[in-house]
């Protein structure tokens, strides 16, 4: 360790993920000096936006989605300090769809009437299921959203238990147990009959590693098809890099340091107590009251240099199959057989529960998909200013890829490394997207391919192109994220602690690892 040390703050963060800015900002409120020191030329982890394909081509790198961010408590905190900042959002009407190999597409609009509409050309009954769930949804919503944002310790959990037990009584607190600990499938089915409806709904839960058959899995299709129809989407005016662009112009107005290509080689501990970082410049940063790490669980153990049974836990943390991005310039909208959906601000191409199940199990394999679920985001179809008058973007995930590639579920592609594989899995991705919308192809004025490895190169945190930065599944979720008794990221050396989407309550952009944590530190 560095006999004098080149800086000193209250806090300072390995990283500068939006966990991390969120962090920072609420503690610089609170009054603790704070410096960011991350490895990447930006800030803002996988929230970043640029021109990937042609000049003034905006593209999302990864998130696009702000709809956590805008309805998170850091913001309801934060909120009109970061519209100062020059913050803007875009509302969606018209969140998400669907579409099917037949030309059949379904829908959600803030709507009631168009979305029960879109449902009933499947289902009558199923579109009264639907409004029957929206009723309902104040209620049960309170409730999810008071356990998603409460600190996950024994202590609070057993505050909210006790709250779910006066609110529901006994057999209702059941019934809510049991559905948290279902499978999308099990909701899904349960719930409604076309399977077009469950596709359309079951399509959320690969965003976040729930496959239609793993344990616990209902909620997030549940709360996305709420969350829709009752509040829309939000996308960030000019791209998702509006909350990071906002939340460093606020951090620097407090005094805050955000350095950047700045990356850091250790963590400095003595005496079970972390004091401070070194970079990888040989400059030594020191911390006066908490070193906060905004690294995937693995890398932790390498940067503070030990090998304890928290680090070997940490080191088996596991990661969900990753994501092939595709950043199209287009000169217009896909050319889909029903034009309405040139309206919706994401389009699944995700036909079944079955075909979706099968897919995971495929990149789990280690195979590249014979039919990859493609999520085509149309954020121009709302926001304009991303692109040159009369043209659109269009942002594609390539869902699942596995991080290594074992071989090919289709038998056609014989290349085992993302260089070698890359072009040959997107064309197979496009010819998907140009089955449901014949002529898209033409309309490609240039591509972006990026791999699951270039996102790992890009950023860490993305293991093996893992954009959740590790799997929700039940065993890795709630108590246990990312390991038993640190769910609030704390760890066993004093004054260090995780941040990020490891952290409970884990991935999105709502900020939530890093205010909890922050709130946690200053007293609230």
């Amino acid at each position: 360790m560095s006999q004098t040390a080149d800086r000193s703050y209250d806090a300072v963060f390995i990283g500068a993920g939006h966990n991390s800015l969120a962090s920072a900002l609420h503690l610089a409120a609170k009054g603790w000096s704070v410096g960011l020191f991350e490895q990447a030329s930006v800030a803002g982890g996988a929230v970043k936006t640029g021109d990937y394909t042609l000049a003034g081509f905006r593209h999302d790198w990864a998130a696009m989605n702000l709809s956590l961010f805008a309805g998170s408590a850091f913001f309801k905190a934060h909120g009109p300090e970061l519209l100062q900042h020059g913050l803007e959002f875009s509302p969606v009407s018209k969140p998400f769809a669907s579409a099917f190999a037949d030309g059949s597409w379904c829908g959600v609009s803030t709507d009631l009437s168009q979305t029960t509409t879109n449902i009933a050309r499947h289902s009558t009954r199923d579109a009264e299921t639907w409004a029957a769930l929206l009723a309902a949804f104040p209620t049960e919503a309170q409730h999810i959203f008071g356990l998603l944002g409460s600190p996950m310790n024994l202590r609070a959990l057993a505050y909210f238990v006790f709250k779910i037990l006066r609110a529901k009584r006994v057999a209702g607190s059941l019934d809510m147990a049991r559905f948290l600990m279902q499978s999308p499938r099990q909701f899904l089915t349960q719930t409604f009959e076309s399977p077009k409806v469950q596709a359309m709904l079951g399509a959320w839960g690969m965003h976040l590693d729930f496959a239609p058959d793993i344990a616990g899995g209902a909620l997030f299709p549940y709360l996305e098809g709420m969350a829709g129809q009752a509040f829309g989407m939000v996308i960030g005016k000019g791209g998702a890099d509006t909350i990071i662009r906002a939340l460093i112009s606020a951090l620097r107005t407090r005094g805050a340091v955000i350095e950047t290509n700045a990356s850091v080689s250790k963590v400095l501990h003595k005496n079970g107590k972390a004091v401070g970082i070194e970079l990888a410049d040989g400059r030594t940063i020191m911390a006066r009251r908490a070193v906060i790490a905004s690294t995937a669980p693995q890398a932790l153990p390498r940067l503070t240099g030990t090998d304890t049974a928290f680090d070997q836990k940490l080191r088996r943390f596991a990661h969900a199959p990753g994501t092939m991005m595709i950043h199209l310039a287009l000169s217009d909208l896909p050319a889909w057989r029903d034009p309405a959906l040139r309206d919706y601000a994401y389009v699944h191409l995700a036909p079944s529960l079955d075909q979706m199940a099968r897919t995971y199990q495929q990149a789990q394999a280690g195979l590249l998909p014979d039919e990859p679920i493609l999520v085509v985001g149309q954020p121009t179809t709302v926001d304009p200013s991303r692109a040159p008058q009369g043209q659109h973007t269009l942002w594609l995930q390539v869902r699942m890829a596995p991080g290594t590639i074992l071989g090919d579920a289709k038998g056609e592609i014989t290349a085992t490394t993302w260089p070698d594989a890359a072009e040959a899995f997107a064309e197979r991705a496009l010819d998907l997207l140009e089955r449901y919308a014949p002529g898209t192809r033409a309309r490609i004025l240039a591509c972006r391919i990026v791999t699951p490895a270039e996102l790992e190169a890009d950023n860490p945190n993305l293991v093996g192109g893992d954009q959740v930065c590790g799997s929700h599944h039940l065993a890795q979720h709630f108590l246990f994220r990312p390991v038993r008794g640190h769910a609030d990221g704390s760890t066993p050396i004093q004054n260090l602690h995780l941040t990020g989407a490891a952290v409970w309550p884990g991935a999105g952009l709502g900020a939530g690892s890093g205010f909890l944590l922050a709130q946690r530190l200053a007293g609230k």
